[in-house]
């Protein structure tokens, strides 16, 4: 946004505006604001046509050598050869338009979270409006539950709690107030707005709209998405340098031949046409693309079947090559499910090791237990969230509140039950001054108060325990401490506390009686430790990337093995302002970000910083994310991985690869199998590009030495579509060595075939084309065959031999 609206008051705001909130816009307003500023939506990309996928198909440097293959054979009325080729051309074309057409994925899923309506108020009465006719000014009314419509600027909130996780990464929902805060404020901490595409989780407030359609935070981020460029893959890379470097081989060897044939042997221009066709076809791999692309294909459907939804082929073999994994935190390698962990008081614990032992309750209701309950208790009475509604919906609520409720349950304990005994007959919505939250309820003797909130501010307000003490200074710090050890564990703590007065007029935060504390926790998601441990025995490094607070995301990198146990000294944390400006970083600058596991309080533009630092370094970077703030991230990065469950439709539609399961562990498989398809093309390419080598060389030798041709044009293409690409094939889908894990990520500047495999290339490509030519001379001179007989002879030579050498390159080893 380009006003600062969240440092304005909320007079000024409403002045800007021009806009009373009492009343509303006026719809003759409104409608020259909607004139102006245009709907609340944004304008999205519908995808590449056909036709353009169908180009990008035709230029290859493969398909530009067929090309002026055909043209050649044309020009010398050559129409046997012009027709094969041009068949060869169009099946290629074919396979890697069919592969590469699919549904628009760009942003559609954006722009239906702007599809619903809201309620506005316009000409001093309250209304429903499709969301995409909200201008600036535009007075909306929300409840617990709604979609947040617009950016909008606070003008009244009740125990406001806002869901921000898929724009903020936060997990826990934002408490919001109509309070400005500092100009200077993150994203995440500007308390009185309310952005676009959140949802309220509790509360109800009146807010102004600031900002709309591409102005809003969605919005922007809509924008980064559609800007972020997707790279090169790797092996579209390296395929592409090599057929440039064939490009270049072929002109410069048939310019040499052709001059030989020429101006030395002075031969007739037709058997020079023929050579220089012969070699252009030779020295063109015409079934590269289509064992390329088959190859990556059963990859794909190897990868559906371990629950990995590949989008784009070639990001299968992408995932292979990646050497570090940039993971979000909440519903990533977490649950995205606050759960209660555990409850001290001082009169014992209680804890749940795992979601599931919530059923298991306290062991008696006597004793220690005794205590736990009564906390339990407090939990449920001092809540405004709602486990079941009336017509069956889902939960509403904070997080927070509802773990509460579910743990109170777990235990026994049902609210409605609690409320039947005590009916409740006041609330105190959770207050920002003095960070406490109070209910009322009717006891036989007066009022119960049930006070929960923030250790520190609680223990502040008791004066005694549940075990009948006093609470001295030393005591609070005890409990403050422990409060602290359960924060640095990644946990969520509250205090909570009662006493019983004589009515609901009695001050709800002086001389109360401390209960305990809770600690509440999002945990990591089932087999994210493990899955981590093998990408690091693999060489993949893993970056945590998080809007949430630094200590939550130690706590969890400590948890999932990002970083060591918290014994380890302090890992390197960066918060996400020193992702700005990476132009401007030195090389030292660039080390500290290099050397960090963790970052904290991350925007969308420094996630796409972020990746973009990694990309520089050489780096092959995999970004997972489940988040609408995660698409330009995930879209940038060379492989972006979404959660297939948890995940929004924005984060699909931007990523190469979703996971179906949710599971960070099917990375791993994932990147195994990417690890396979590589090594396989690589030996496709080496059976291919030696086989081919051996034609060129063939063909060369005869021509220099001025003897007949061993091959002719079509029987190269007979050997290079039909001979080469089925054993090229049975190579290109092989079940790998075993070993691809034990390996270190290859770097993006490694090349498809390194001096060794040229090495092999050549040598073998010479032995190959001896062998061809001798049988030449052999079958014309010592077995006196004639011309067409000894090409023949030459030709299946060279096709046994293909056969040979495909056989050799199965060891897995090789």
């Amino acid at each position: 946004m380009s006003t600062d609206w969240h440092a304005q008051t909320v007079e000024a705001t409403l002045a800007s505006l021009d806009v009373v909130a009492e009343r509303g816009l006026d719809s003759a307003v409104a409608q020259e604001r909607l004139r102006t500023h245009g709907p609340n939506q944004w304008q999205l990309s519908g995808g590449r046509p056909w036709w353009a996928i169908l180009l990008d198909q035709l230029r290859s440097v493969v398909i530009a050598l067929l090309v002026a293959a055909v043209l050649l054979a044309l020009a010398t009325q050559r129409w046997v050869e012009a027709a094969a080729v041009t068949v060869v051309i169009v099946v290629n074309t074919a396979i890697g338009f069919v592969s590469e057409a699919r549904a628009v994925r760009s942003m559609a899923a954006l722009r239906d979270l702007g599809e619903h309506t809201a309620r506005v108020r316009r000409d001093g009465r309250d209304q429903d409006l499709l969301a995409p006719l909200l201008v600036p000014g535009d007075i909306v009314l929300l409840a617990a539950g709604d979609l947040v419509p617009a950016d909008l600027r606070v003008l009244t909130a009740e125990h406001l709690r806002v869901d921000e996780a898929t724009l903020t990464g936060e997990s826990v929902p934002a408490g919001k107030t109509a309070d400005p805060v500092d100009r200077d404020a993150a994203l995440a901490d500007r308390r009185d707005l309310l952005y676009k595409g959140s949802r309220i989780a509790d509360g109800t407030a009146v807010a102004v709209t600031v900002a709309t359609g591409a102005d809003t935070e969605l919005g922007r981020i809509a924008q980064l998405t559609a800007s972020a460029e997707a790279a090169a893959t790797p092996l579209q890379a390296r395929l592409d340098q090599l057929g440039r470097r064939l490009t270049v081989l072929t002109i410069v060897v048939a310019a040499v031949v052709a001059a030989v044939g020429l101006l030395i042997r002075r031969q007739d221009a037709s058997l020079v046409v023929e050579t220089a066709l012969a070699l252009g076809i030779a020295a063109i791999p015409e079934g590269l693309p289509v064992v390329a692309t088959i190859a990556l294909a059963r990859g794909m459907s190897r990868m559906a079947d371990r629950n990995a939804l590949v989008n784009r082929l070639t990001a299968v073999e992408t995932l292979g090559a990646t050497g570090i994994i940039c993971t979000d935190k909440t519903g990533t390698l977490t649950e995205n499910r606050m759960t209660l962990r555990r409850v001290d008081t001082p009169a014992g614990s209680y804890d749940v090791a795992s979601p599931a032992d919530a059923g298991a309750g306290p062991p008696d209701r006597d004793g220690p237990a005794a205590a736990v309950v009564r906390v339990l208790e407090v939990g449920a009475l001092c809540n405004a969230a709602r486990l079941r509604t009336e017509r069956g919906a889902e939960p509403v609520g904070d997080p927070t509140e509802l773990a509460l409720l579910v743990g109170a349950a777990g235990a026994g304990i049902r609210r409605a039950d609690l409320l039947a005994q005590h009916p409740r007959t006041r609330i105190d919505d959770f207050d920002p001054s003095v960070r406490m939250m109070a209910t009322y309820h009717q006891v036989r003797a007066g009022r119960l108060v049930a006070v929960k909130g923030a250790p520190d501010a609680v223990l502040a307000a008791c004066t005694s325990t549940c075990a009948a003490t006093d609470l001295d200074e030393a005591t609070r710090r005890t409990w403050l401490e422990r409060s602290e050890a359960l924060a640095r564990e990644g946990m969520r703590v509250l205090a909570m506390a009662d006493k019983r007065v004589a009515s609901e007029t009695a001050e709800p935060y002086a001389e109360l009686c401390f209960l305990g504390l809770v600690a509440l926790q999002d945990p990591p998601r089932q087999g994210v430790k493990s899955a981590i441990d093998r990408c690091q025995s693999a060489g993949i490094r893993v970056a945590m990337v998080t809007g949430d607070q630094a200590e939550t995301a130690t706590a969890i990198a400590h948890a999932v093995g990002i970083v060591g146990d918290a014994d380890d000294p302090e890992p390197t944390v960066l918060l996400g302002a020193e992702l700005d400006g990476p132009e401007r970083y030195d090389q030292a600058q660039r080390d500290r970000i290099y050397a960090a596991n963790i970052f904290s309080r991350v925007s969308p533009e420094q996630k796409l910083n972020l990746v973009r630092i990694y990309q520089d370094r050489g780096d092959i970077v995999a970004m997972t994310g489940d988040g609408v703030n995660d698409a330009p991230a995930l879209k940038k990065a060379d492989i972006g991985v979404a959660m297939g469950r948890r995940g929004t439709e924005a984060a699909k539609q931007a990523a190469d690869m979703v996971l179906l399961d949710d599971a960070f562990a099917t990375i791993v498989a994932a990147v195994e199998q990417g690890r396979v398809i590589f090594g396989n093309i690589r030996k496709s390419v080496v059976f291919m590009l030696t086989t081919n080598v051996a034609e060129v060389v063939a063909v060369t030798a005869a021509t220099l030495a001025g003897w007949p041709l061993p091959l002719l044009p079509l029987q190269i293409l007979f050997l290079n579509m039909v001979t080469d690409v089925f054993p090229a094939l049975a190579l290109g889908v092989g079940p790998g060595s075993g070993h691809e894990m034990a390996q270190r990520p290859r770097r993006s500047t490694e090349q498809v075939l390194t001096r060794r495999h040229w090495g092999e290339v050549v040598g073998f490509a010479v032995v190959l084309a001896v062998a061809v030519l001798a049988a030449l001379l052999l079958a014309e001179h010592w077995l006196g065959l004639d011309r067409r007989s000894a090409v023949t002879v030459s030709f299946l030579t060279l096709a046994f031999g293909k056969l040979w050498f495909a056989l050799a390159l199965r060891n897995p080893r090789s």
